[in-house]
C-alpha cells in the first residue's frame, strides 16, 4: 500500500500554533484565541478558525504585538524547532 502524504490546505487556528511551536501546548493557544489576543487578517479569531497559507496571524502579547505570515501548513501534528521558518515567518 502506497501512503502519500496529502499537503493539507488549512488547519485550525489553535492546532496551527502549537504545531509552528508558537506556543508550547494547544491548550494555551486555545486560551489565547479565547482570550481574543489572536487575529486573522485582523480579525479576532476563536479556536476553530481556519488558517491558509498567506494570512497573516497577529498575536498581542502584554508587551508587544507579534505579526506571523503562513508560509505552509504542517502535515504533522508537530514540527521540529528547526523548521519553524519553514511554516511561518515573522513580520
Amino acid at each position: 500500500m502506497n501512503a502519500k502524504k496529502v499537503q493539507r490546505l488549512f488547519l485550525r487556528v489553535d492546532k496551527f500554533i502549537n504545531s509552528v511551536n508558537i506556543t508550547k501546548r494547544r491548550a494555551i493557544a486555545e486560551d489565547m484565541c479565547k482570550s481574543k489576543v489572536v487575529s486573522i487578517n485582523g480579525v479576532v479569531a476563536k479556536p476553530a478558525k481556519d488558517v491558509k497559507v498567506g494570512d497573516i496571524i497577529e498575536i498581542a502579547y502584554l508587551e508587544k504585538k507579534v505579526r506571523y505570515e503562513v508560509l505552509q501548513i504542517p502535515v504533522t501534528k508537530s514540527i521540529p524547532k528547526s523548521k519553524k521558518d519553514e511554516y511561518v515567518k515573522e513580520i
